[in-house]
């Protein structure tokens, strides 16, 4: 070959190949360690919405029975308990009320009834299962903690987050 030959053959160098793998990697890196915290973070925004639906339905179930609350059994109630209320408020019509990382029921876990302030604290839960959702009544939502307040109507829910923390809604 002639050094005319040499030179005018196009084509990349090595180097230039090298390069741009480097760069195409580290995009896909910073995708692959950013994706599993945007999904998390959805996750968390589906279980904040099913909690703003579950005091919503709450309210109604409030203004539809003379402002009682579901009865404080839970499991197998079939007749004024939170099976019930989450069988006819939370599912009617072929809705859902699943968690979005199980794909399961929410469970109502416990059912506490706060009587008085030093008791309801107490009885916060230190779980970190996904998917279980803890009533208290006589309270409302102080940040993530519940904390007694008078009136067996004043429900509080809370419920672990993915993303660190726990969400807390009161009616």
């Amino acid at each position: 070959m002639t050094k005319e030959n040499i030179k005018s053959k196009k084509g990349f160098t090595i180097i230039e190949v090298v390069l741009v793998l480097a760069i195409a990697g580290l995009i896909f890196l910073m995708v692959f360690v950013a994706l599993p915290a945007l999904q998390r973070s959805q996750r968390d925004t589906q279980r904040r919405d099913d909690m703003a639906r579950f005091m919503s339905q709450l309210s109604q179930y409030q203004a539809n029975n003379n402002g009682k609350v579901p009865t404080l059994a839970v499991g197998t109630d079939t007749t004024d308990g939170y099976t019930k209320f989450m069988k006819d408020y939370l599912e009617a019509g072929g809705d859902t009320f699943n968690d979005p990382s199980t794909g399961s029921r929410y469970v109502i876990e416990d059912v506490f009834k706060c009587a008085n302030a030093t008791d309801c604290v107490n009885k916060t839960t230190t779980s970190t299962e996904m998917g279980k959702v803890y009533v208290y009544s006589n309270a409302t939502c102080d940040g993530e903690s519940v904390k007694y307040v008078q009136g067996d109507r004043k429900i509080a829910i809370t419920l672990n987050l993915e993303g660190a923390g726990i969400y807390c809604g009161h009616n």
